[in-house]
């Protein structure tokens, strides 16, 4: 990639392109939403293909419909039902960027700002946004730091986060993928297994229900591998409320601070495998249904409904209005990490 296509000033902010790599895997960040811009794995014949949608200059992120392209996403990653929560008696309102909800931190969130790159090596980065107190609506002064790191043919992420103020907090990660390669078609047609029993339902407005329901026997099951978008066009009120698959899974035997299998998916042409582990209790399946072909990308394709998937490790949407769900309470002070890992192979 020409890195000079991303050299710019955001904000009184230097913006640049940064490779890591190793012997199996390379990849492209900037620290503009420290997000991935390029991942290039190898397929079963050894040819290397970039598995993550995105642009070939920085202009392309500023100007696209999707704002969240390979970005690291919060203060709270995925929905706030009215973009509002309370923290000990106190409410607090966030903007309703996805009417009536807040969604992914607001518009001038994490993946919106430009981070500090405090350490460059060949196969790892870490960068660091300070998100001012009440900055979205959020309180607390908040330091926020990702790794990337490639650790044989894996991509690890680490998050850790403190706040001056009691807060809430959940961080995730949001590369849309497509283990064909960026650019060619559908991903509809990759097998997919989830190592979830339950999902979180949602309404008409694509907050939980609060309820915890069995994917057993619905279009939900992905208990044994299955084509991901073999039972998407089913009439099934759920995948009408989120046109397609927008939602929530519960990862089984979810254990707090402990590395889980969350997932793995098969590209049906290249014979890639992805295998996704968190530390997190609950997994966002996202089949891109509101890409709609406006977007380019850097092969020149543009980028259509379902070309790509998402697998947003997370707490759960809506935490903090649901006392049932695990909390996304960050107290002051305390330290807040989280890590996931792409591991990468081929069939």
């Amino acid at each position: 990639m020409n890195a000079d296509r991303f050299d710019t000033v955001i904000d009184e902010k230097e913006v640049s392109l940064f490779n890591i790599f190793n012997n199996h895997i390379s990849c492209y960040i900037t620290n503009y939403g420290a997000r991935v811009v390029n991942l290039v794995v190898h397929d079963n014949l050894s040819a290397p293909v970039d598995v993550v949608l995105g642009f070939d200059s920085i202009e392309g992120y500023l100007e696209a419909s999707e704002k969240y392209h390979g970005a690291t996403v919060g203060r709270y990653a995925n929905r706030i039902a009215n973009g509002r929560f309370s923290i000990s008696g106190t409410e607090y309102n966030l903007q309703l960027n996805n009417p009536p909800n807040s969604l992914h931190g607001g518009v001038s969130a994490m993946h919106n700002q430009v981070w500090s790159v405090i350490n460059h090596e060949s196969d790892s980065i870490t960068l660091q946004h300070l998100s001012p107190h009440m900055a979205e609506g959020f309180p607390g002064e908040l330091v926020t730091k990702v790794k990337y790191e490639l650790k044989g043919s894996d991509l690890v992420i680490s998050y850790q986060a403190v706040s001056t103020d009691d807060t809430i907090i959940n961080l995730t990660h949001h590369s849309y993928f497509n283990l064909n390669g960026e650019g060619s078609g559908t991903a509809m047609n990759h097998d997919l297994l989830l190592n979830s029993e339950y999902y979180t339902p949602i309404n008409k407005d694509t907050i939980p229900t609060g309820k915890l329901d069995l994917v057993s026997g619905t279009p939900f099951d992905f208990t044994t591998p299955k084509r991901l978008g073999l039972d998407i066009d089913q009439q099934d009120q759920q995948l009408e409320f989120g046109y397609g698959y927008d939602h929530n899974f519960i990862v089984n035997n979810y254990e707090k601070d402990t590395l889980g299998f969350v997932g793995r998916i098969v590209g049906d042409v290249s014979n890639i495998i992805l295998e996704v582990w968190s530390t997190e209790p609950g997994v966002q399946l996202y089949t891109a249904n509101h890409l709609d072909g406006t977007d380019m990308g850097k092969r020149g394709v543009k980028y259509a409904k379902r070309s790509a998937f998402c697998l947003e490790t997370q707490h759960f949407p809506d935490s903090p209005n649901q006392p049932q769900f695990p909390s996304t309470l960050l107290s002051a002070g305390a330290t807040y990490e989280s890590t996931t890992e792409y591991r990468f192979g081929v069939k």
